[in-house]
């Protein structure tokens, strides 16, 4: 007896069924009736021989492990299809379709602008949409599925996601006009570790922070935190500490038009590298692989 084959069709409705958590949402977002989701993904278990979902009164569905390995492997396979199909009918045409970007919040306003202004210009035919993240999320949303590519620092990278180098930053103290550094165009961790400072908090860039002092014997004394890289400067250009960042904008002053002054580091600190990060075991699309080709155009030192 011929065994069930698993359908495109089927991995839809399973798809849409996890991104809403019930039947009738897929249904409603797929423009079909509830039922034919719910057949769909019931003959989609009976070939693989595995429970999907686990169906819960009043409160929808949640994936068993068996759906949540498929969630990943579905979404891949459907992107895959659909940039086959794309790709047959444009055949001598340019590329087309959507890339969804992943991208670190601190890099987000330095790399994005020039990406959504530029790249669509040498291939008009991709659509981009772009979400922020943190290390964490950027990681989970590569590995499963949500985004094919993620901008990111080659901190704190986890198993399974490749990367991609871009270019290199050296680190920086900023300090506010009046600090009583300010003067000093180069400074030691343990001159400016006796001010108080101010921590970019959003992961992995605490560990990035203490790991830079842990490396000199110097425990910095972290005065405020704050998640927003533009939060930070502004505090630092009020005076109410100085903090070291990799990012270097080309205007130095804070949201209130007060002055930031940028200090070199004397001692030996690691480069901060930007990387495109991407998942180690998937078949990159064209339009990914033509994403990285820009990115190399427009970020790479020449």
């Amino acid at each position: 007896m011929r065994s069930t084959r698993v359908t495109l069709r089927q991995l839809e409705y399973f798809v849409a069924a996890a991104d809403t958590g019930t039947m009738s949402g897929a249904a409603e977002g797929l423009l079909i009736s509830q039922s034919a989701v719910s057949l769909a993904i019931a003959q989609l278990e009976r070939a693989l021989g595995a429970q999907l979902f686990l169906r819960h009164k009043a409160r929808g569905l949640s994936l068993t492990p068996a759906g949540t390995h498929l969630l990943v492997e579905a979404r891949r396979l459907l992107e895959h299809a659909g940039e086959l199909e794309t790709s047959v009918r444009s055949l001598g045409q340019e590329l087309s379709g959507r890339l969804t970007i992943g991208s670190f919040p601190t890099l987000t306003p330095f790399l994005m602008p020039r990406i959504l202004r530029e790249l669509p210009r040498r291939h008009p035919g991709v659509s981009i949409s772009f979400r922020d993240g943190s290390a964490a999320e950027l990681q989970e949303w590569l590995l499963g599925g949500l985004c094919e590519v993620a901008l990111t620092y080659d901190i704190g990278i986890g198993p399974g996601i490749a990367t991609i180098s871009l270019y290199r930053m050296r680190p920086h103290i900023l300090v506010a006009a009046d600090h009583p550094l300010a003067a000093h165009p180069t400074v030691y961790l343990r001159e400016v570790a006796e001010y108080p400072a101010i921590m970019i908090d959003y992961p992995p860039n605490e560990e990035w922070f203490t790991q830079l002092f842990v490396r000199a014997g110097i425990t910095p004394d972290v005065s405020h935190r704050a998640v927003d890289f533009e939060s930070v400067r502004a505090l630092v250009a009020r005076g109410i500490g100085w903090s070291v960042l990799a990012q270097r904008p080309s205007i130095e002053v804070s949201y209130e038009n007060l002055p930031l002054v940028m200090l070199e580091i004397r001692d030996e600190v690691p480069d901060v590298g930007v990387v495109l990060a991407t998942p180690e075991s998937a078949r990159l699309t064209q339009r990914a692989r033509a994403f990285i080709d820009f990115c190399r155009d427009e970020f790479a030192p020449t």
